[in-house]
């Protein structure tokens, strides 16, 4: 894994709060008239601190995802990533397929994003997503590391029970 990083979020501040001084905050579908319910929150998960998203995802009224997301810099503010290689989660889960959204200035609406897909296993590991291996969603602007906004992690795209926890949250060279 990598020897350089700078941390997001270490889970040692209260809920919500993270490393970085912003609040996670769930969101679903139903923003856009979809029917996913889910809860997010601090848990213990096998001696960890960790912020959990559990819910159902469904597909009905063009519906599909849950999103536990964070602000990187203030007020929304852009921070600059390009320093870094990518992102550098420590997560667990139940061996279902997630995603990771980055939003940067140039995004103006809510479903364009830049993805990235991988699997939460139900033992902690740590995994690192290079910013190079995102793709863009409704997007025709490259991924503009100098103006990145948002972190996400989404539960999206078929219905299943959602169940990911995250421990820890850096960006990594």
């Amino acid at each position: 894994m990598s020897q350089v990083t700078q941390t997001i979020n270490d889970f040692s501040q209260p809920s919500p709060l993270a490393s970085n001084g912003q609040s996670w905050e769930l969101i679903s579908d139903g923003v856009m008239g979809g029917v996913s319910k889910g809860v997010m929150g601090r848990e213990k998960i096998a001696g960890r601190a960790a912020m959990r998203m559990q819910g159902e995802v469904s597909l009905e009224n063009n519906g599909g995802f849950l999103q536990m997301a964070i602000d990187l810099g203030k007020q929304g503010e852009s921070v600059d990533a390009s320093g870094w290689t990518g992102i550098e989660i420590d997560i667990i889960g139940n061996n279902e397929a997630y995603n990771v959204h980055l939003r940067t200035a140039d995004i103006q609406r809510s479903w364009q994003s830049y993805r990235h897909e991988f699997t939460a296993p139900d033992d902690w590991i740590t995994i690192q997503l290079p910013f190079a291996d995102f793709n863009r969603h409704r997007i025709e602007a490259p991924l503009d590391l100098l103006q990145l906004r948002r972190l996400g992690i989404v539960a999206i795209g078929r219905a299943f029970k959602a169940d990911i926890a995250i421990g820890g949250v850096r960006f990594y060279e």
